[in-house]
Parts: C-alpha cells; sequence; structure tokens
C-alpha cells in the first residue's frame, strides 16, 4: 500500500512512518515543518515540505496513492483567544483542503489523528443521583483551590468513569474545537465522496523521541525537562486529575491497523476510536514516577495553578478499537512511565 503520511517528522508520524514501512508499505512523507513542533531543523531525508492548507501543491504527491495517514495538526491546550485563527487555519482548513485534494486524485482512504479533547470533560457520576454531566467549572471555583466537578442536586464531588466512543462530544478549548471539526469534515467528506474514514482518539502519548520544551510537548516530556534543569516538576491543580497515557508505539500500530482496515469499509463509512490504555493515572502520580526514575532528589510541587478550558478527569475505554481492530490495550504502569526519565528527547 502506498500512503501519505502528513505531519511525518513529528513525534508519532516518524514512529507511524517507521511502522508503515516495516509492515511492507510504502510512504510518502510530508511535513510543513512548522516552527513551534520543530524550531529551525531542517525536515529528515525524503520529507516534502508542504502546507496541508496549499491545495495546488497535492496533485503530484497524491498520484498513486492508495491512502492517507493525516497527522499534520497544530496542537497544545489553546488557551489564549488570539490562537483560534491558526488552530482553524493549520487543522480545520487544512484537512478540508486535504480531503478536497484527495477526492481530486481519486484517494478514497483516510485515517487521522483525532484527540480526547473531543470529549471535554469525561463521564462522570454521582453515587446518589447517578450520571451527570458537569458544566465548565467557573474560575471563582478554581481560584479557591475547588477542582472537582460536583452534582447539582447534592453537591457531592462526581466519581469519574470509563469514556467509550459513544459519549457525547464537549469540546472545550480552541485546539479541541479544531479536532473536532477535522472529525466532522471527514465524516461530510466521507457521504459527499463516497469515501471512507477514521478518526484515532488519542490520549496523552509519550515514549521515545517526545518534544523538549516546545507546545507540543506532553506532560510527562516537560516534568522530564524541569528535572533535567534541577527544577521541581510543576503540577497543576492538585495533582489528581486522571489521565490516561499511551505508548507511541501503541499509537503507531493503531495507525497501521486503521490503514490495513479502512478499505474494509463501505463507501459513506465513518469510524472513531479511542487510542488508550483504559487505565487511569494521576497527573501527580505522573511526576512522581518521572522524578523517581530520574533518580532526582527534587520533588513534584504542587502549584493548584490551573488553565481555563482544561477538564478535571478523562480517561477512557479502549474495549471498541481492541474488538473492532484488533489495537492491543495494553495497561501503562509505572515502570513505563519511569522510563520517560531516560527516553531519548527531541530539540
Amino acid at each position: 500500500m502506498r500512503v501519505l503520511l502528513t505531519g511525518s517528522a513529528g513525534f508519532i508520524g516518524t514512529a507511524i512512518g517507521h511502522q508503515l514501512e516495516e509492515s511492507g508499505h510504502e510512504v510518502v512523507r510530508v511535513d510543513m515543518m512548522l516552527p513551534q513542533a520543530h524550531g529551525a531543523v531542517e525536515p529528515p531525508a525524503g520529507t516534502h515540505r508542504l502546507d496541508v492548507r496549499d491545495a495546488a501543491e497535492w496533485t503530484d504527491l497524491l498520484r498513486g496513492v492508495d491512502a492517507v495517514c493525516h497527522q499534520a495538526a497544530m496542537v497544545g491546550a489553546g488557551a489564549r483567544v488570539a490562537d483560534l485563527p491558526d488552530y482553524a487555519g493549520h487543522n480545520d482548513l487544512g484537512t478540508a483542503t486535504l480531503l478536497a485534494a484527495m477526492h481530486q486524485a481519486g484517494v478514497g482512504r483516510l485515517v487521522q489523528a483525532s484527540s480526547m479533547v473531543v470529549y471535554g470533560e469525561g463521564r462522570y457520576v454521582c453515587p446518589t443521583h447517578g450520571p451527570q454531566i458537569p458544566g465548565p467549572r467557573s474560575r471563582a471555583a478554581l481560584e479557591s483551590g475547588d477542582f472537582d466537578n460536583h452534582c447539582p442536586t447534592c453537591a457531592a464531588p462526581l466519581a469519574w468513569e470509563l469514556v467509550d466512543e459513544s459519549a457525547r462530544l464537549d469540546p472545550r478549548s480552541s485546539y479541541a474545537a479544531s479536532k473536532l471539526a477535522q472529525e466532522h469534515f471527514a465524516s461530510a467528506w466521507t457521504r459527499q465522496a463516497d469515501a471512507a474514514a477514521v478518526s484515532l482518539r488519542y490520549h496523552n502519548v509519550y515514549g521515545p523521541g517526545m518534544p523538549r520544551d516546545t507546545p507540543y510537548s506532553g506532560v510527562a516530556a516537560m516534568f522530564r525537562s524541569s528535572i533535567e534543569r534541577g527544577e521541581a516538576p510543576r503540577v497543576f491543580e492538585d495533582g489528581a486529575q486522571m489521565r490516561d497515557f499511551v505508548h507511541v508505539d501503541d499509537v503507531a500500530a493503531a495507525n497501521v491497523l486503521a490503514l490495513e482496515t479502512v478499505g474494509d469499509l463501505a463507501g459513506g463509512e465513518t469510524r472513531a476510536w479511542n487510542v488508550c490504555s483504559g487505565e487511569p493515572v494521576s497527573i501527580g502520580q505522573v511526576a512522581g514516577w518521572v522524578a523517581e526514575g530520574a533518580g532526582s532528589t527534587v520533588s513534584p510541587q504542587v502549584t493548584g495553578e490551573f488553565r481555563i478550558g482544561d477538564v478535571r478527569h478523562v480517561v477512557a475505554s479502549p474495549e471498541l478499537a481492541r474488538t473492532s481492530l484488533g489495537v492491543p490495550a495494553r495497561g501503562l504502569h509505572d515502570e513505563g512511565l519511569r522510563a520517560v526519565a531516560t527516553a531519548p528527547l527531541r530539540t
């Protein structure tokens, strides 16, 4: 299979490219080399340097392609209002432009990177009053140190549950809104173009090659960088917020499996699958494990700081991807996250 891979020089794109080639597929690598993600480095050999928003440049690259694996995106918390045009441009206009070019070239199979952020807050339940849908946490509550979501009836803190793909979608940041829009564009494209698409909703990805000290760095990489500077990892809120961490090799494997499966879907079909471990870990635990793995004597610092738009808990179910796609739902444990402390980072 000949696969065009956007975002091929990135943390996840690099791992996908390697696994595709190891599986016998031909890879056409494309990356804009966005400075926020890559700094001033030159693209790897064989990479076509291309902005996904530039429709005129796609014709030759898509010739003979069987499927597209779309990883290129502007990522991050998206906390600033000023970032809205960049997220809409790179993620949404870029995806729409790519889809239009694919249709013109007769390429009807897409696997794209989505994110857990499309869920907003995860699933919650009150032990007394059952399932609840919390609204955004108020600035006043966060400033007072009240980080939990509460039952609207009895005010008790809500407990989290695993989120499956049927959960309502409720993006709460500009980045989250752009990722959901990518899913919607793909869904519309499949119907109009008689094509098929898969969106993979990544959770927190970690592993060798994580970007260092950029807006694209995950929380584990940021903890690692703090330790290397001799500083305490700074943990926001109270450190009890729950997340799911998944190794980059598992994410790459999910993409290869999805690319090998998407051709079996009927025209007009779309699928969305969580790519996660299904095993929750608190951000405070992550900071402690990374520090321990680095042999650091500096204890993580729980700061009480917060970001508007962050969610309290989101931990997903891997069951659908495991049964439908064959993605291994390997549980993450402290050994895996401790390894982050010594794995090479990208500069």
